[in-house]
């Protein structure tokens, strides 16, 4: 088969294509990527010469691109092109609705036309809102996002849903909790806190770090859509999740507590956590309930969130020359990108 990833030189793309290609090795995937800010060619450095990969820079709200790669016989497209930064989607939400909005609607366009077989639009659990003490976002529940990202997403999501009933396309929505793992540029909560703490630096959390979010594993989450791809009723969204939920401030601390263990120079680090102001909007819970994926498909998350942490971490520990070149385009220590 051919697939069109697009946004595949980004955090959570990248690693989707790394695991495409070596568990389906006999699918051509095609990697549609802007490389604005957050997406790195460095992320596929490993792959660029094999030929089962090729790489397009282009913009998925251009008709004229995306409908050249479509033609070309592409059997199914993982939509993951976005804009996904909360802070930035506050400061800008006109680009990310032409991102997320009218680029959705430009590959489902495209998607109509050309006949692909399947359609997978990769979504978030920040479209449902915030939850209270208790609870856990279904797929049953209503959208009530709260930032212009997840207005945005939600956004892209009814459309998906839309061409799905009126025009009989093959689609799903998955919808994720936090990601973490290697690749993921550091204006994000993990990142931005394992990079601060390596270098001394304060390592900021919004307001007391009573905020909850629960934390996926990237590679599981590759795992979760290629279930989706193979087993998914047509038509259906399926959260993906790892039940991790986790208060800000405890996570934050235990990363710290790792990074005493795995990399002392700066030990304890728990002494760099510093509290800023709180920043608008801010969801104070989401919790992903995976049941429908677990019991229709069969999928089971297979990484540990220790586990996982110990590997992202290791995994910076290991690839210094990789964030350092990102330092710059993330500013880091002025975009926080707490979670």
């Amino acid at each position: 088969m051919k697939i069109l990833v697009t946004g595949g030189a980004g955090f959570i793309g990248s690693n989707l294509v790394h695991y495409m290609l070596d568990t389906h090795p006999e699918d051509q995937i095609v990697n549609l990527d802007l490389l604005t800010y957050a997406g790195n060619l460095e992320n596929l450095a490993d792959i660029q010469d094999d030929p089962r990969y090729t790489f397009v820079k282009g913009d998925i709200a251009d008709r004229d691109t995306v409908m050249e790669i479509v033609s070309s016989g592409v059997d199914i497209i993982i939509n993951f092109a976005a804009e996904s930064h909360v802070d930035r989607s506050i400061e800008d939400p006109g680009v990310f609705v032409r991102s997320n909005v009218m680029g959705t609607q430009v590959l489902l366009d495209a998607a109509k036309a050309q006949g692909v077989g399947r359609y997978i639009q990769v979504s978030t659990d920040e479209v449902y809102g915030a939850l209270g003490a208790t609870g856990m976002f279904t797929e049953t529940m209503s959208l009530f996002p709260n930032s212009p990202y997840s207005a945005s997403k939600a956004g892209a999501d009814m459309l998906v849903r839309a061409y799905g009933k009126t025009f009989g396309l093959s689609v799903n929505i998955t919808r994720c909790s936090n990601n973490y793992g290697p690749y993921q540029f550091p204006e994000k909560l993990i990142p931005v806190v394992i990079l601060n703490a390596l270098a001394g630096r304060p390592i900021p959390i919004y307001g007391g770090g009573e905020n909850v979010r629960d934390w996926l594993y990237v590679e599981d989450h590759a795992e979760a859509l290629l279930h989706v791809l193979a087993h998914g009723a047509v038509g259906r969204s399926y959260n993906i999740g790892s039940e991790n939920e986790m208060r800000n401030i405890d996570l934050v601390q235990m990363i710290c507590t790792l990074l005493d263990e795995m990399h002392p120079a700066n030990s304890p680090y728990s002494g760099l956590i510093t509290h800023v102001a709180d920043r608008p909007g801010h969801d104070a819970r989401y919790a992903i309930d995976p049941a429908r994926i677990r019991d229709e498909l069969g999928w089971r998350p297979s990484v540990s969130f220790r586990e996982g942490l110990e590997r992202t971490l290791r995994w910076y520990l290991d690839n210094e020359a990789w964030w350092h070149a990102l330092q710059n385009r993330a500013r880091l220590g002025e975009r926080l990108g707490r979670a």
